[in-house]
């Protein structure tokens, strides 16, 4: 997916832009971190593309003041780059389909996670999109159907 810096700037906001066009990071234990805590079931998406990259089932509260997971739910949307700015090697995160700096990935830090993995991902990139109570509620209907 390529655009022009113009119209990544109509799309994204200030913040965005910054995160995901010029690599930043948001402020740690932002309003965005306190949202991320309090959403319930669902999926999170790209703000630059949609692509979905996490899910609610990896979330967890690493307590570091940005989103966490310790896994992805659809790797193929991510993708991985050694990071070596600030004088530290670390591991860049990147949705794979627009390009978009997304945060970064630790491991062995000694979290009680499935994988000893945590995607410090910045809030303010991603979209969660709370999952339907579709299914539940039909299958209600069908139950008071059949009484």
């Amino acid at each position: 997916m390529q655009k022009t810096d113009e119209e990544w700037r109509k799309q994204l906001t200030p913040g965005q832009y910054k995160i995901l066009r010029e690599h930043g990071t948001e402020r740690p234990f932002s309003d965005t971190y306190d949202k991320f805590k309090k959403q319930g079931k669902g999926t999170y998406h790209c703000a630059g593309c949609g692509a979905e990259l996490f899910s609610s089932r990896e979330k967890f509260d690493a307590h570091c003041g940005w989103p966490a997971f310790f896994d992805a739910s659809k790797h193929e949307n991510l993708k991985t780059i050694k990071d070596t700015s600030f004088g530290m090697v670390r591991v860049e995160v990147r949705c794979k389909k627009c390009n978009g700096h997304l945060g970064h990935i630790f491991e062995g830090e000694g979290f009680k996670t499935p994988t000893d993995q945590r995607y410090c991902i910045n809030g303010a990139v991603l979209k969660f999109v709370p999952d339907k109570p579709e299914a539940k509620s039909a299958a209600k209907e069908k139950a008071k159907k059949k009484q």
